[in-house]
């Protein structure tokens, strides 16, 4: 949910601000752009040169560069973030925010914000029960700002109680909680089939394909980052997931799959079916490794469970189904005839014939037909953008 997302992030004087060091490093990881803006207190704090190397970007705290003389924007940096987060943010810095008070970089910059801006509060106990404090949170809040709670604990003073910051992992998890919300596919199911098949000759050997998992993997990804509820059924793939909400399940063979998905598809809204099955799978399966021999060998082969025509006849009406078909002749005309067949809502055609396209690059270069045989064909991309044109295909028919 944060992929891609421009964050500002305020550090203000606080013995916490050593906490937002850590969040800009999740921030960051969870692929957001992060630009850090900071007091002139936190500097004493936590140096810049900290948030510069975690954040990879310049990290501003005055309204002129000193060796310069040049402007830093505050307006140009108000209007560049998605969102604003200000963590930690004390008692001195809430108080400007809420009564509109402008004495430094940060309080310019979120004056100047259209954005949201959430904000997490960090000071000693009887600080933070102050009425003054309690009375310009309020005010904060009032303004559509959210506040992120401090926590119950051991302060810097030696109290406890309330008032140390949220921590970087609990921070994080709100903003991806608060984001979701708005995001366009809330709340749906989705089942996705990635990787190859591997079926077994013995216990060594096998039969396969060239599926790397790339492409299913990313359209998980993009699924998760739009808010939907993703399951991936994964064949061996060394891919990585980074979103953390999707539900990974791995299997081997074309039976296991078969299985796994027709465990799962009842609970799912859409099915986006990108993995490479296997058509074929030894008749048997040799309990020892088979020795070479210097005659021919022969492996029966026997047809495996068409998984795609199985969840065509048990579909839905309330339910999407969208396989893939990966040709090398007479493209269009036999995807059409898988797309009839099998009773899909879509079919993502693509061809080994494109440079670019296929098995185990980071490119590929689709067409997408609909069941009234609306077809839209888009340029060769990376798997990551054809992943966000699929998933923006099925948002629309929604």
């Amino acid at each position: 949910m944060l992929e891609g997302k421009k964050i500002l992030l305020g550090v203000c004087g606080s013995i916490a601000s050593y906490k937002s060091a850590i969040l800009t490093r999740l921030l960051v990881k969870a692929g957001a752009d992060v630009k850090v803006i900071m007091t002139q207190d936190a500097t004493h704090f936590v140096t810049p040169l900290t948030f510069s190397t975690l954040s990879k970007n310049p990290v501003f705290s005055t309204y002129f560069k000193a060796d310069s003389g040049e402007w830093n924007n505050h307006v140009e940096l108000a209007l560049w973030a998605d969102f604003m987060l200000i963590a930690p943010i004390t008692a001195n810095t809430i108080a400007k925010l809420a009564n509109g008070h402008c004495d430094n970089l940060l309080s310019a910059v979120y004056l100047s914000a259209k954005c949201p801006v959430f904000f997490a509060p960090a000071m000693d106990l009887d600080m933070w029960l102050h009425p003054a404090v309690q009375r310009n949170v309020s005010l904060l809040e009032s303004y559509k700002n959210k506040q992120i709670k401090p926590a119950y604990g051991e302060l810097a003073s030696g109290l406890v109680g309330e008032g140390r910051m949220a921590e970087p992992e609990e921070i994080l998890a709100y903003l991806q909680q608060a984001l979701g919300t708005d995001l366009p596919l809330k709340g749906k199911r989705v089942l996705i089939t990635a990787g190859p098949t591997y079926e077994s000759i013995d216990p060594v050997r096998f039969i396969g394909n060239h599926s790397s998992g790339k492409m299913g993997f990313a359209i998980a990804e993009e699924f998760a980052r739009r808010g939907a509820q993703v399951t991936l059924i994964s064949g061996p793939s060394s891919q990585v997931l980074r979103a953390p909400s999707i539900r990974r399940i791995d299997v081997s063979s074309a039976e296991e799959m078969y299985h796994s998905v027709h465990q799962e598809f009842p609970e799912n809204d859409i099915m986006i079916m990108n993995a490479a099955v296997a058509d074929y799978r030894p008749k048997q399966v040799a309990p020892e490794k088979i020795k070479k021999s210097p005659s021919e060998f022969v492996i029966e082969l026997v047809k495996t469970k068409d998984i795609l025509s199985s969840l065509g006849e048990m579909k839905r009406d309330d339910q999407i189904l969208v396989g893939f078909a990966l040709e090398t002749n007479n493209e269009e005309e036999h995807a059409i005839a898988k797309l009839n067949k099998k009773n899909l809502d879509f079919i993502v055609l693509n061809s080994l014939k494109d440079e670019g396209a296929g098995f185990q690059g980071d490119t590929n270069k689709i067409t997408i037909i609909d069941r009234h045989l609306r077809k839209e064909t888009f340029p060769l991309k990376s798997k990551e953008e054809v992943a966000k044109d699929i998933c923006s295909k099925i948002a629309d028919y929604l």
